[in-house]
């Protein structure tokens, strides 16, 4: 298939170059979605259908084999020899079982080391005689340890799972899910069945995924490239601000202020703030005529702008306009015939233009908040009823800046400056987002991400255990309605894929005092994972706890609080142990990755070492966050949890 479009000419299909050159990068972007994963084989899956799918089941009817995988295949003659997971024909394949077999007369999986064929498993799911059992080749599958990036689950979507990917474009679907549900590889496959169900209009629009940080991203970089997905763009909150550099950061107090939905308001009213109505007439001359519009016809105008709830920008782009159409009528009447190039030129005569300045100015966003946030009474005169005195104090700033260019601006102000930017001039809509890790935004950030798929629709991913912010998430209705999507339907991933048992039944001890409405995770693994809790006495005795965990096959990390990070580095480096940093490449050689506490959520290990859990909790503002980050550090884990300490451990670990 690769080697049919690299053999295109298209010469002679082209108008001009334009059109040479937009084909060419097509074919090249064709190219790269077909290129050959070594370790990766092209089918996983093979269904038998009792009846051809979309034939009325008769008498002697013959059924149809398909062979699923990553990507349709076709031969030489353009008939299809695999099948797109993502195709309806497929859907049996994750949904089908011995209660409900869909038609299906046999499933059968297949068993891959590296892109060999090594084993097949059947289930005849038709077979009344034959009882349902568990899947091994899946179980391996799911435990298979985790070397480099993170890859795809189209060969282990479980019903629960595929019923969200397979949800549609127009609606928002938002996924709790603990640690190890695969809440984050349901967000993409369902980004890339959507791209498949509805590939033009996404095209069009466009897709975004947002992630807690670049290490996340670019752990989950590869999923959907995998899959022949090369459109989708990725971000973090940051980088969709970027307004202003952001050099700056605010204690918590200060941060939870300044991302309070009520500042959505205190923004409004200082942009509406420098509208005047006028005093004056605008007259206009025009040749030996005088056009006059009096002060009160200036103000119904100026008035049903405000009333229309347009954006700040837009409205000061039509009063010119509307200016200029109250001087066409007055010219109208006196018996003149005027078009729209009088109306345009009288939109620019400079009396019109100096008018439109005194009653709508332009309005910068980052120097309007600047204001705000260094000018006590103009912050009074707009937060007044909305935010206390104390709070208003808590968010002014000590030292004033100078500019917007040596403000020492925070990633919460950068928000504020994009919701003003929003309030001026309209945010481009994208098709759909996916925002995962969404229980640690703000609801000033969510309704920064809700910018970006205000005509599109968006899935939401995260777990409110996993809030580690001091204005963490409490509930996905509320962090639904910032995010401006109500209707948005709230689904919840129970069964655990990932972490083994012994080890999320030690972590959700912690649930009861971190959020006590969830369910906890039930660890589907058959292979209850290796757990041990250690009292050391120093460093070293962690470093030795790495060198066992890493004589296992698969990748090892060594989590701890972001304060212990530099000695930790110190004692692997004088232990000869090399080390990665978190979203760098896990390669053959070296295998351990040092992870601040900070950065662990969306990571996965298989092995993993956690130092010192009361340094973890104790570096957080408050315990409730503590015990939250502590709960993300003991789910890293695929296969094996060591933990150690010398401090005594938190008591609700007990």
């Amino acid at each position: 298939m690769r080697e049919d479009v690299e053999s295109l000419d298209i010469k002679d299909v082209t108008a001009n170059w334009v059109n040479a050159e937009i084909l060419t990068r097509q074919i090249g972007e064709r190219i790269k979605a077909l290129a050959d994963l070594s370790d990766t084989p092209l089918f996983f899956g093979r269904l038998d259908y009792l009846h051809a799918p979309g034939v009325e089941a008769a008498e002697g009817a013959d059924g149809e084999r398909f062979y699923i995988g990553r990507r349709h295949v076709h031969d030489g003659d353009g008939d299809p020899m695999v099948i797109d997971w993502r195709a309806p024909v497929s859907q049996p394949f994750y949904r089908a079982s011995k209660a409900a077999p869909m038609d299906i007369a046999l499933r059968r999986r297949f068993g891959y080391t590296g892109g060999d064929l090594t084993a097949y498993e059947d289930e005849h799911l038709s077979d009344p005689a034959e009882a349902s059992r568990t899947s091994q080749l899946l179980q391996r599958e799911i435990e298979r340890p985790r070397v480099g990036p993170m890859r795809d689950i189209v060969a282990t979507i479980q019903p629960e799972q595929d019923e969200i990917v397979r949800s549609g474009l127009g609606g928002t679907v938002c996924v709790q899910g603990g640690p190890g549900t695969g809440k984050t590889a349901v967000g993409l496959h369902r980004v890339a069945y959507l791209l498949y169900a509805h590939r033009e209009r996404l095209a069009r629009t466009g897709t975004l995924v947002i992630g807690p940080n670049r290490s996340f991203l670019h752990y989950i970089e590869q999923v959907l490239p995998a899959l022949g997905e090369l459109t989708v763009h990725q971000a973090t909150v940051e980088d969709l601000v970027s307004h202003v550099e952001v050099r700056g950061a605010d204690e918590a107090p200060a941060a939870l202020v300044k991302g309070d939905a009520r500042m959505a308001e205190v923004l409004r009213r200082a942009v509406y703030s420098h509208v005047t109505l006028p005093t004056e007439p605008v007259v206009v001359v025009r040749g030996s005529r005088r056009w006059r519009v009096p002060a009160y016809e200036l103000e119904a105008i100026v008035r049903e702008l405000l009333d229309r709830g347009i954006r700040y920008g837009a409205a000061r782009d039509a009063l010119p306009q509307r200016i200029a159409h109250a001087v066409l009528v007055q010219m109208e009447r006196s018996g003149e015939a005027p078009d729209d190039r009088v109306q345009d030129a009288v939109a620019r005569n400079t009396a019109v233009k100096a008018a439109v300045k005194q009653m709508w100015p332009p309005v910068d966003p980052a120097k309007l908040v600047l204001r705000l946030l260094t000018d006590a009474d103009f912050l009074a005169a707009h937060a007044d009823g909305i935010l206390t005195e104390d709070e208003r104090k808590t968010i002014l700033w000590a030292k004033p800046a100078r500019s917007v260019k040596s403000a020492k601006w925070s990633l919460p102000d950068a928000v504020l400056i994009d919701e003003t930017t929003d309030l001026v001039q309209r945010t481009h809509s994208l098709g759909h987002v996916v925002l995962d890790e969404a229980q640690d935004l703000s609801p000033m950030q969510y309704r920064a991400v809700g910018r970006r798929c205000t005509t599109g629709s968006a899935t939401v991913l995260g777990d409110l255990a996993q809030g580690t912010t001091p204005w963490a998430t409490r509930s996905w209705d509320e962090a639904l309605a910032h995010l401006g999507k109500s209707e948005g339907v709230i689904e919840e991933l129970t069964a655990g894929f990932r972490v083994p048992t012994d080890v999320i039944t030690y972590a959700s001890r912690l649930l009861p005092h971190i959020a006590p409405g969830l369910t906890p995770v039930a660890s589907v693994r058959e292979n209850p994972g290796f757990f041990a809790v250690r009292e050391v006495t120093g460093i070293a005795e962690v470093i030795a706890a790495c060198e066992e965990l890493l004589a296992h096959e698969g990748s090892t990390g060594l989590i701890a609080a972001d304060a212990r990070i530099p000695a930790l580095a110190e004692a692997l480096t004088a232990a000869g142990l090399t080390h990665l940093a978190p979203g760098e490449e896990t390669t053959a050689a070296t295998r351990l990755t040092l992870v601040p506490a900070s950065l662990a959520k969306g990571l996965e290990y298989d092995y993993v070492v956690l130092d010192e859990p009361r340094a973890v909790v104790d570096g957080e503002p408050d315990e409730r966050t503590g015990l939250r980050r502590l709960y993300v550090t003991l789910t890293r884990a695929v296969s094996g949890l060591t933990v150690t300490h010398t401090a005594r451990l938190p008591e609700q670990l007990d």
